[in-house]
C-alpha cells in the first residue's frame, strides 16, 4: 500500500469536503449517502471513513470549515483586550451578511443549512449538534456584549441572555428571508444599515434592558 503524505491527505478531506457540499445542496442532507459524495469527489467510500465517522461527521466538518474566516474576526471582538469590541462585532455581522451575497460556496452553505438540512429521521442527531454549536456560538457573543459593556459601549443593565438570542433572531431572520427571495433584499447594499440598526437597539431598547428583579 501506498502511503500517503499528509498533504495529500489533507487535499483529500477538502476535496471531500467540497464534494459534500455539493450533493447536499444538489439533493438535500437527508438523501444525500457517501456513495454519491465519493462518487462526487472521485474517491472510494473508504478514502471518506478515513477521514470521517459517517455523514453526518462530513456534514459538520463542512459547517467547521466554513466559519474559519468567520472566527478570526469573532476572536478579536471576544478578546478582552480589544478596545472595540462593538467595532469588531459590527465588521464580523457585516462581513457575514456580505458573504452571503458574494461567495457562492458561503452562500450555498446557507441554503444547505436552513433548505435542505431536515431535521428528522436519520439526520435527527445533527439537531442536537447543531444545538450544540448554537450554544458555543451564544457563549462567544455574550463574551463579546461583556467586553463592549466593559468599555462602556453597551449598557451595564443589558440583559446579555435576551440580547443574544435576538441578535441571532435578527441575523438568521435577514439571512433566511434573503435566501427565499433575493429580489426582495438588496443584501449586500443594505447589510450595514441593518447591522447598525441592530447595534442601535442593543445600545438603546427598553426591551433588551435587564427588569427589575433579574
Amino acid at each position: 500500500m501506498v502511503r500517503r503524505t499528509k498533504a495529500e491527505a489533507l487535499q483529500t478531506r477538502a476535496q471531500i469536503l467540497d464534494a459534500a457540499e455539493q450533493v447536499f445542496h444538489r439533493k438535500g442532507v437527508l438523501s444525500a449517502s457517501l456513495k454519491d459524495i465519493a462518487s462526487e469527489a472521485g474517491v472510494t467510500r473508504g478514502a471518506i471513513y478515513w477521514h470521517f465517522k459517517n455523514k453526518h461527521d462530513v456534514f459538520m466538518a463542512m459547517v467547521d470549515r466554513s466559519r474559519l474566516p468567520f472566527d478570526s474576526l469573532a476572536e478579536r471582538a471576544e478578546d478582552a483586550s480589544e478596545p472595540d469590541p462593538l467595532g469588531r462585532l459590527r465588521e464580523f455581522m457585516v462581513f457575514l451578511l456580505q458573504q452571503a451575497v458574494c461567495d457562492p460556496g458561503q452562500r450555498r452553505l446557507f441554503e444547505i443549512m436552513f433548505q435542505k438540512c431536515e431535521f428528522s429521521g436519520e439526520n435527527a442527531d445533527l439537531l442536537d449538534r447543531q444545538r450544540e454549536a448554537c450554544r458555543d456560538s451564544s457563549a462567544r457573543l455574550a463574551r463579546t456584549f461583556a467586553n463592549a459593556i466593559a468599555r462602556g459601549q453597551l449598557p451595564e443593565s443589558l440583559d446579555t441572555g435576551k440580547a443574544v438570542s435576538w441578535l441571532h433572531s435578527q441575523l438568521t431572520g435577514v439571512i433566511m428571508t434573503w435566501l427565499l427571495d433575493p429580489e426582495v433584499l438588496d443584501m449586500e447594499r443594505v447589510a450595514t444599515d441593518f447591522v447598525d440598526t441592530c447595534l442601535f437597539a442593543l445600545q438603546h431598547a427598553p426591551s433588551l434592558r435587564q427588569r427589575p428583579g433579574d
